[in-house]
């Protein structure tokens, strides 16, 4: 299974008990070792509080696998490689202990001394982890090291400051990847070749063909379990900040002059930088924020939020945010870019929409009410793939148009599924390709942009909740659009 191009690590998974490594981690590790990604020159150590041993954390892993995929014979084998050590992150005992056993382990898997950090754990911890892996020598290797971090990257544009300081005292930009699982997504990757590879649209791709893109990123579930991180959070926190301003980035970027990952961030920054600055007096005219209550979703009653948690009875936090982003550079002055995420909503689906301009006159409309623009849909999840909407004469009497559709799915490629996002940036990761993360000044901008916001909402006491369960958010969010003469698209059933 190994062969001279393979990567070789020990991945040291700090939070190994919870629901991260579990759900994503551990499967995406052995679906990188079925796919001969890696070879058997890698180890997992687990690092958790509880007094687990090699056995009980192998098990685990097992039972992780045949939650998430098929299992296999090869899993005893793959198994065999994880390793389970009891970890206090505030000792020092239990760093030096953890620094042998990884040397012990970099000797058996001969892997050249590179060792993975990942912080799958809470974040107030990460700046001190990283301080004592340095303090404690575990950066000391043959060879390189790298640390993942999970979001949230602070609370706020001052936290994720002081955070930042803190992990740069020991560990360079270069060896931090900051994790926005949207960017491994393969339909995300896509929005770079469907712009940069195709002659058709990159000279549309401007404020003289676009009239406006809409990002909507929706979920059917509500908090669940998340209520008392979610309630901290909010979706401004948990969704704006990091995946749906990374999609903007993508979108409105210009072309790098060539496809290194300097040269790609480099846009990305330029774009996020052109964001436009909201005064704290016009929030309200540009963003909307909801929060849900009961309602029906397939025949089921549903709670509101506020009766998740007896916490919650009189919360703030919304759990829906629509707003409109602005950029302020030559190609897109003047070009809105809708966004909008939620909890419980009427669908699961992250979905972008192109909506180009109209010619000046169309004579092939019966009436304004009829016009039906082209668009470009790019569907993130489910149902991956790409829809270009055109119009033309159906078969028939009559020279009326009307819409078709050209579309390309991912869900017909054959062999095994895309890789989950997890997959990739983890193999990433290990090949030192830091494209798909996120730098640092693309998390300063982001969070200098929202701020604004949650500022305004914190001042304003909401009138929530505002949408029921099952809905596609509040109304004002409808108001938002309608108001500059345009509507969200529902793709799916053309309207």
């Amino acid at each position: 299974m190994t062969n001279l191009h393979t990567p070789k690590a020990v991945i040291v998974i700090f939070g190994a008990t919870g629901d991260l490594a579990k759900r994503k981690l551990f499967p995406s590790i052995y679906k990188l070792y079925k796919s001969g990604k890696i070879g058997d020159d890698f180890a997992v150590v687990g690092l958790a509080r509880r007094p687990w041993t090699n056995d009980v954390f192998r098990t685990n892993v097992r039972e992780s696998l045949q939650n998430a995929l098929s299992m296999e014979e090869d899993a005893e084998e793959f198994t065999s490689h994880f390793y389970y050590h009891p970890f206090d992150v505030t000792q020092a005992e239990s760093y030096t202990e953890l620094n042998g056993l990884i040397t012990d382990l970099e000797s058996t898997y001969k892997t050249d001394g590179n060792r993975i950090f990942y912080l799958a754990m809470a974040p107030e911890y990460f700046g001190s982890i990283a301080h004592r892996l340095e303090e404690y020598g575990l950066k000391n290797s043959d060879g390189w090291t790298r640390l993942v971090i999970e979001k949230p990257f602070g609370h706020d544009l001052k936290s994720a400051k002081e955070l930042n300081k803190e992990i740069r005292v020991a560990f360079n930009e270069d060896q931090i990847y900051r994790i926005d699982h949207y960017l491994g997504k393969e339909m995300v990757q896509n929005i770079e070749v469907i712009r940069f590879a195709n002659g058709i649209f990159e000279h549309l791709w401007n404020n003289r063909s676009i009239s406006n893109v809409q990002i909507t990123s929706s979920e059917e579930l509500g908090v669940e379990e998340r209520a008392r991180y979610y309630d901290h959070s909010g979706a401004a926190r948990d969704m704006v900040q990091n995946h749906m301003l990374q999609m903007v980035a993508l979108l409105a970027m210009e072309p790098p002059i060539k496809l290194t990952t300097d040269e790609i961030r480099s846009e990305k920054v330029k774009a996020l930088r052109a964001l436009r600055q909201l005064e704290p007096e016009e929030v309200d005219e540009y963003f909307v924020r909801g929060q849900y209550g009961k309602g029906t979703m397939k025949g089921k009653e549903l709670v509101g939020y506020r009766e998740e948690a007896d916490e919650l009875h009189d919360s703030n936090t919304e759990t829906f945010v629509a707003g409109k982003v602005m950029i302020d550079n030559y190609r897109w002055a003047g070009v809105p870019f809708y966004i909008r995420t939620g909890k419980r909503m009427a669908e699961k689906c992250t979905k972008i929409v192109v909506e180009f301009k109209d010619i000046p006159m169309n004579l092939y409309y019966k009436e304004e009410a009829e016009k039906h623009p082209n668009l470009l849909v790019i569907n993130i999840q489910p149902n991956e793939g790409i829809t270009l909407y055109l119009n033309a004469k159906k078969s028939g009497m009559g020279s009326m148009a009307e819409p078709i559709q050209l579309s390309y799915t991912n869900n017909g490629v054959s062999g095994i599924n895309t890789p989950e996002a997890y997959e990739k940036l983890l193999f990433d990761c290990m090949i030192g390709d830091t494209t798909n993360f996120t730098h640092w000044d693309e998390v300063a901008h982001s969070w200098a942009f929202i701020d604004t916001v949650l500022n305004r909402w914190q001042e304003v006491k909401a009138d929530f909740p505002n949408y029921t369960s099952g809905s596609m958010g509040p109304d004002a969010a409808n108001q938002l659009l309608e108001k500059d003469g345009f509507h969200w698209w529902d793709v799916a059933k053309n309207e």
